[in-house]
């Protein structure tokens, strides 16, 4: 199971939520504190995204992100007021590469999956079929996560709302594939959607800012858990949750 989180609110280093907290994205790269039932470690890649003001930047690799000597001072330079990361236990038989790293990306979405698609390939070729042939041909890797995040931007790219383009994916894929854990990231830098589906999520609400992550990233009593098969829809301004039988 990999680990993600998402951050809107004022600029703040991206060093203060990939290193500096005691439970930061970096630490559960090598000690995750609930893997549910998915690998030990995140250690085939990760990726950050963050929002300037050109639009969203990415910083992939397909090596484990305490690997990287560079990372520690990028991050303590730049700052943003949005921005996604993302920490990956790569799927038995699946690459690890630089491009099956979330998150994945489109125009101003940024998108992540922890989880897994049971049964992949096979449990979900009918619905593959359902896209155009060319966001087929041009997936960003061979992977689950790169097809989930393929059939949410095919609804985006139609006009459907974020909410609904998560939650009709995680319908979709759920009746195809029993069993799937499909715990989705989704933000365009003004709005995070995430979903709880078969692991954790937690929130935390601050002075116009939230952050949304897999695991708390410190003992701040304000992090609040989602209740599993719910949809958060947050801004700085709001939260809300959603039972994904009602989205």
């Amino acid at each position: 199971m990999c680990r993600h989180l998402a951050y809107l609110g004022p600029p703040v280093p991206l060093s203060r939520l990939l290193f500096e907290p005691p439970h930061s994205l970096s630490r559960q790269s090598w000690a995750p504190r609930d893997m549910r039932g998915g690998g030990t470690i995140n250690a085939d890649g990760f990726g950050i995204g963050w929002y300037a003001p050109g639009g969203p930047v990415r910083y992939r690799r397909a090596t484990p992100l305490w690997s990287d000597a560079t990372l520690p001072a990028l991050a303590a330079s730049v700052s943003a007021g949005g921005m996604l990361a993302a920490v990956r236990s790569a799927t038995v038989g699946m690459p690890v590469t630089e491009s099956a790293a979330a998150p994945f990306a489109e125009g101003d979405w940024l998108f992540s999956h922890n989880g897994v698609v049971a049964g992949w390939p096979g449990s979900v070729a009918k619905l593959a079929s359902t896209l155009p042939p060319v966001d087929l041909l041009t997936l960003d890797a061979p992977t689950d996560a790169a097809l989930l995040w393929a059939l949410v931007r095919d609804r985006l790219r139609r006009g459907t709302g974020p909410r609904e383009a998560v939650a009709g994916t995680i319908a979709e894929v759920a009746a195809a594939a029993p069993g799937s854990r499909l715990n989705l990231l989704l933000t365009d830098g003004t709005t995070i959607v995430a979903s709880t589906y078969g692991h954790a999520l937690s929130f935390l609400a601050g002075a116009g800012s939230v952050l949304v992550g897999s695991e708390p990233l410190d003992d701040d009593p304000g992090w609040q858990a989602v209740p599993d098969r719910t949809l958060l829809v947050a801004t700085p301004a709001g939260r809300h949750l959603i039972p994904l039988e009602e989205s």
